[in-house]
């Protein structure tokens, strides 16, 4: 049998061997994507972001607590900051995980940023699809937390969680350069510390700055001392998932989620391919020295590489 068919017969094993085989063997990731790809759509994937320190990784624990009371199964994309040396997890957040070690209703894998200034590398966005194949019913990834470049967590996601805690500094510095925009639903966590009402307040004072929208953003408020918070957020997840269907705004997410994943994957093949053609003999390295000793410009040496791309071949798509 397949690995491609044992994760569509949700065997873990085989979902554990999938996202390895995505982040290190390009040919296999390929092919599992193609035969997974028709399976994919059902699952409601909810990114949580936020600022280093925010306690993203806790919530996570705590709401996938709040959503198992339901039968709803989890799966958890926790991407940490990747080691310079193995180029895996750096942190390994699965260790704040220890709540659901024993529950087949959880799949939690940690995953490396790989570089990826915006949070998210190929590998988890395609991790993403294979948590959907294998019948996750809430797929929620929880990003590295770079501040304001982290954005791409909202063009791979159905709902998008901002973490915010109290005494983080000022908040419109937070908030600025379009990390505000992308919230469906804001969390001011560790809210038994003094300073949450008012980050509330002043999260409550940005928004009421904002166009009147269909759906207006709730301010949650989570502390790990009361569950409650996170059945609340569980609840506002459903609710913004049903408003998306309702609306039509899923499919027009998803619709544009799919445009902007089908131009990242050839800008990534159209970049490898210039890569190498700088290395072979008669092509690269004669325009790289022309344009050093300053005999062409490099518009035109990159335009010279462009006009030769359908003569070239690459096989790392």
């Amino acid at each position: 049998m397949t690995l491609a068919q044992d994760i569509l017969n949700r065997n873990r094993r085989a979902l554990a061997k999938g996202i390895s085989a995505i982040e290190n063997d390009p040919v296999q990731r390929r092919k599992l994507l193609k035969a997974l790809g028709p399976h994919t759509g059902r699952a409601h994937v909810v990114g949580i972001t936020g600022s280093p320190g925010a306690g993203k990784s806790s919530l996570v624990n705590q709401l996938t607590g709040s959503i198992r009371k339901s039968g709803r199964t989890v799966g958890v994309l926790a991407v940490d900051p990747t080691s310079p040396f193995s180029g895996g997890a750096l942190l390994g957040d699965r260790i704040r995980m220890q709540d659901h070690l024993s529950d087949f209703g959880v799949f939690v894998r940690s995953m490396g940023s790989r570089g990826s200034f915006g949070g998210l590398a190929r590998a988890t966005k395609d991790a993403i699809q294979l948590l959907d194949a294998f019948g996750t019913d809430v797929i929620l990834v929880e990003t590295v937390g770079v501040g304001q470049l982290e954005l791409d967590v909202m063009y791979a996601v159905d709902t998008t969680v901002l973490v915010l805690t109290p005494g983080a500094g000022d908040l419109i510095q937070t908030l600025k350069a379009g990390i505000m925009e992308i919230a469906d639903i804001f969390v001011v966590n560790k809210a038994d510390l003094d300073g949450a009402n008012g980050v509330a307040m002043d999260v409550e004072g940005l928004l009421a700055l904002e166009p009147e929208k269909a759906w207006r953003p709730p301010i949650l408020l989570t502390t790990t001392r009361d569950v409650a918070g996170y059945d609340a957020l569980d609840q506002t997840l459903t609710d913004h998932h049903r408003h998306l269907s309702c609306h039509g705004r899923m499919e027009q997410k998803r619709i544009a989620r799919v445009q902007r994943e089908i131009v990242d994957i050839a800008v990534a093949r159209i970049r490898n391919i210039v890569e190498n053609s700088l290395s072979e003999p008669g092509i690269g390295p004669d325009l790289v020295r022309q344009v050093t000793d300053r005999r062409m410009d490099a518009y035109t040496a990159a335009e010279q590489i462009l006009d030769a791309l359908p003569h070239l071949t690459d096989n790392n798509f």
